[in-house]
């Protein structure tokens, strides 16, 4: 038992599954929240910032287009004693700035870290095994999580690759939205295959650009968390990759998918930072296409043709 004290900040499914996650391995947990019932012993339930602040860990999990205000409001109560570790897929704005960049920008903290990995929120929810990767330039910050979180059920790894770690959970999340689509349309293994080892490829040149390690996207939390999107059929990106290759209109997809999907604003985003920087990303194209409604036979036939 760790005996942690930790703060998750977010009442979506995926904060309430870190949260449930952390008591489950030991901690002491204060989850911020406007709506989340109330828990039991396990949890307590907090809409102050002044109160969640009062842990000195903590887990943030709020959709990308909120985090800076977020993260701005937040920083009147934490300073440089904090240790910060977000749970979000998505980059910032135009300037594709990391959620650690944006967290630097508008608070004291210092120690922060990033998750990634194939881990979902249903499996953290039940317990079932499974493994995630948390990312940070400060080791202390990466012990002090795994400590946090690892057990029998749990396995953590680390890296000291933030910005890699933080583009690969970004740019998987865009990429296993291909990996639905593909499926749907009818590509088999060997094709599936094919066109998962070229997104990556693309996505290693582009994290590169960024500052990232290419080895980071090669590892779980990029290529291996890709890989898992296979058999998650749930998964949100997955969900909404299929309805787009059924032909429902991007809006009714994004419904079906339920959660909040951060790939559909970050796709193009993508794809324009590549340009701006003389690389071509074909496979980020495709999924751009995917949005745009065309059909699935036509993406695989230029996918030959590139």
């Amino acid at each position: 038992m760790s005996g942690i004290k930790i703060g998750v900040i977010g009442g979506g499914p995926w904060g309430i599954a870190l949260a449930r996650a952390a008591a489950r391995a030991g901690c002491s947990v204060t989850l911020f929240s406007r709506r989340a019932e109330k828990d039991g012993r396990l949890i307590q339930i907090t809409d102050s910032y002044e109160e969640i602040a009062k842990n000195r860990f903590l887990i943030v999990a709020v959709p990308s287009d909120v985090v800076r205000e977020v993260a701005h409001t937040l920083g009147d109560h934490l300073d440089g004693a904090h240790v910060v570790v977000h749970g979000i897929r998505g980059l910032g704005s135009d300037r594709l700035e990391t959620i650690s960049d944006i967290f630097r920008e508008e608070t004291p903290v210092r120690k922060l870290g990033a998750l990634g990995g194939p881990v979902q929120a249903d499996e953290l929810h039940t317990g079932t095994a499974s493994a995630l990767v948390v990312g940070s330039y400060y080791p202390e910050v990466n012990t002090l999580f795994t400590k946090a979180f690892s057990g029998p059920w749990l396995r953590v790894y680390s890296t000291p690759d933030l910005r890699g770690l933080e583009w690969a959970s970004a740019m998987v999340g865009c990429m296993a939205v291909g990996v639905g689509f593909a499926e749907a349309a009818g590509a088999g293994p060997g094709l599936l295959a094919a066109l998962i080892s070229r997104a990556v490829h693309d996505a290693g040149r582009i994290a590169v650009l960024a500052g990232a390690e290419e080895q980071t996207i090669y590892g779980l939390g990029g290529y291996g968390d890709l890989l898992a999107s296979i058999a998650q059929g749930s998964r949100p990106e997955v969900v909404l990759g299929r309805a787009l290759a059924a032909g429902k209109p991007l809006a009714q997809a994004i419904e079906e998918a339920k959660l909040r999907v951060e790939a559909v604003a970050l796709i193009p985003r993508i794809i324009a930072f590549a340009k701006s920087r003389g690389v071509q990303a074909p496979a980020f194209e495709g999924l751009a296409r995917m949005l745009e409604g065309e059909r699935g036979e036509q993406i695989l036939g230029k996918f030959f043709q590139a």
